[in-house]
């Protein structure tokens, strides 16, 4: 059985995280949702997982500080920010570690389907 590919969704706001699920799953994925970037380090459930989509800005660790970690344990996935305050600063930082973009909230639903299909595709560092 074909099992659909994991996106985590990590953002404080529980309406953003249902929205943003909402939207993943429409397009065919599955999806892990996390309140907080230390609740998804501390889950053990980054195996299995396709694509990360994480707010920047959140109570404690950063969305970019959570990424910095999982790429200091070795860990490379595709990695999709979004931030109600994407500054030139943030957006360069973000690029700078590897993400494939940092998106405006409200996220625009076609351009996270667009990211989501070039990971999916295997073209995420073509999308970068």
């Amino acid at each position: 059985m074909h099992m659909n590919p994991i996106v985590s969704i990590i953002d404080d706001d529980e309406s953003v995280r249902v929205a943003t699920s909402s939207l993943v799953r429409s397009l065919g994925w599955g999806a892990r949702l996390y309140a907080s970037a230390e609740q998804f380090l501390a889950s053990d459930e980054v195996d299995g997982v396709t694509c990360i989509i994480s707010d920047v800005q959140m109570p404690g660790i950063s969305g970019l500080e959570m990424y910095r970690r999982l790429l200091d344990s070795g860990v490379r996935l595709p990695v999709i920010f979004i931030s109600a305050f994407a500054s030139d600063l943030v957006r360069r930082q973000a690029l700078e570690i590897g993400a494939l973009c940092v998106l405006s909230k409200p996220v625009d639903a076609a351009e996270v389907s667009r990211h989501l299909e070039t990971v999916k595709t295997g073209g995420a560092d073509a999308a970068r």
